[in-house]
Order: C-alpha cells, then structure tokens, then sequence
C-alpha cells in the first residue's frame, strides 16, 4: 500500500502531480542511495543476482505508480489512465509470482527491499575502520565493569555510551533477524500469497465486468484478502519480517471503510463529521484534521491509494 506523501499535497490542491514527483523521486534516490551503500559496505541482499533484479523493479515500480497514474491522467485521461493502471499491476504481478514460485521467495513483504539502517551501517564501517576484531575493552578486577580503551573509541556521530558487549549483541542480533531466509510455503500458503498476490488482477477484471459503483469488485476483493490471511493464520514459525507482513496486511482490511463503494454510502458522512466535530472543539487539532478533510476527495479519486 502506498505511503502519504508529504503535507504539501493536503495543502496545494493545484500541484497534486508535482509534489507526487517530489515525493516518488525522493523514494527512488533512498533507494539508489542504499544501493550504493550497501554496494561500499559490501553487504548485499542475501538472495541471489536475478531475484536482487526482480525485487529493484518491483520497488521502483512501487515508488512511480502514483505518479504514473495521475501523470497518464493528465494527459491521456481516464482512458490512459486505467490502461496505465493495468499495466502496472500486471507488471508488479508477474514480478511478484516470479518471486514466490520460481525462487521460492516466501510471503511479500512491502516494502520488496528493507531499507538500510544507516545509523547501524556507519558504526560499523567505524568499528571496521578502527579495529579489525572485537573492541579493545578493560574489565575492572573488583567491579568487574566493562570499560573501553581510548585506542577503540569510535568517531563522535557513531558514538554511544553502553557497554560495547551490549552493542555488538544488538547489532548481531539485527543482522540476523534482517538476514533470515524466507520461510518455506507449503501448498496451502503458496496458494495463500498466490491469492494475495493476483487479488489487484482480479478486482480490476470485476471493474472492468461490472462497473466501479457495483458491490461485487469490492466484496470479491475483501473476500480474497481475508482468504489470504485465513490459510496463512496457520503459520506458526515466521521470521520478524514474516510477522511484521501478516500485522501489515491484517491493519490494511481497515481501508476496505474507505474504499468505494463502502465509503460513499457510509464512510464519508460519519468521518467527515468526526473530523470536523474534533476541529471545531478540540483546540490545536484543526490544523491537522480540516487539510485531510480538504484531501480525502482527492485521495479518494487515485486508485493506487486507495486500491494498490
């Protein structure tokens, strides 16, 4: 699902395809800027070349499918624009079965790439710069407490003040949960995520039979969500990533409140009185709720906020 760009676009209803821009271009440079990174501290994704490909584009894809859509708005209208639609998410499908039938990915987590921790990269580029092993430390005799030699202290920015057993205790530890291989799918839970991963196909192949203001595509693809997560409930040993992904998805059946039809009928008139109830007797909270009460039309109009 995407992100909320920044507060701009709540504030400038004209520039709605710039600060998309901004915003997808922003994302993209995070992700070149891990690669390079990653690149330089020689520690890349533990997966093989070809799926490191598959899983760039699917990120990029992610990063560009908002501004794609109203870009393709704006000049080819509706037309471009669900055509643009589709071919994202046939893209993003193909990539996404690729991944979890040819290589054996396990469950999608989103984002496809983890983001580097660069707080935890640069101290231990530091570490690795000042010492080839473990950090030079003194144990006091009487107190036994654990001190570090002036020789092993580390740059200022990369600095902090536990002890350093417990420091390279959480470092490993994190590096483990991020490093852990996908956990294997059995048949029920391949076709779990089989179902998760063509559920965007198929509620657009029911828009396209029955129209947007039709129940069905909305009821299918609720239906198809909790199917998904009913047979993958069954799994009892997934990493941090795993559980973090089912937590993430489970969350997510919230918006089926604010998707359409459900919300024209009955989400709207009940949130936008409760947004405005709390502006208009809460001090301070209008500041927040009346820009989002400005931008839930718009937000409500692009379909991969609302349906991606």
């Amino acid at each position: 699902m995407h992100g909320n760009p920044p507060k701009t676009k709540g504030r400038f209803s004209d520039s709605h395809e710039l600060s998309e821009l901004v915003y997808s271009a922003s994302n993209l440079l995070v992700l070149l800027n891990d690669w390079i990174l990653r690149k330089e501290l020689h520690r890349s994704l533990p997966v093989s070349l070809p799926q490191q490909k598959l899983l760039t584009w699917l990120s990029v894809l992610e990063c560009m499918e908002v501004f794609a859509e109203m870009g393709a708005a704006k000049v080819w209208g509706e037309t471009g624009r669900w055509a643009i639609i589709v071919l994202i998410q046939l893209a993003k499908a193909i990539l996404r079965l690729l991944l979890l039938l040819w290589y054996k990915a396990g469950i999608q987590t989103s984002p496809p790439i983890v983001p580097l921790d660069r707080r935890q990269s640069l101290q231990q580029g530091d570490a690795e710069a000042h010492s080839t092993g473990r950090e030079q430390i003194y144990v006091g005799k009487r107190s036994s407490r654990v001190m570090r030699c002036l020789e092993s202290t580390p740059s200022l920015h990369s600095r902090h003040w536990g002890a350093p057993q417990q420091r390279e205790e959480k470092q490993s530890q994190r590096a483990l949960e991020m490093d852990q291989p996908p956990t294997p799918l059995g048949i029920q839970e391949t076709i779990a995520e089989s179902i998760y991963v063509t559920r965007p196909l198929l509620h657009l192949l029911s828009l396209g039979l029955w129209g947007q203001r039709s129940w069905k595509p909305w009821l299918l693809s609720a239906f198809l969500d909790i199917t998904s997560l009913s047979l993958l409930s069954d799994m009892k040993e997934l990493n941090k990533r795993e559980r973090m992904e089912i937590r993430r998805r489970t969350i997510l059946l919230l918006y089926y409140l604010l998707r359409s039809p459900f919300y024209d009928r009955y989400s709207e008139g009940r949130i936008l009185f409760l947004l405005r109830l709390l502006a208009d007797y809460i001090p301070g909270v209008g500041l927040v709720t009346r820009p989002l009460m400005d931008y839930l039309p718009a937000w409500q109009k692009i379909y991969f906020y609302n349906w991606g």
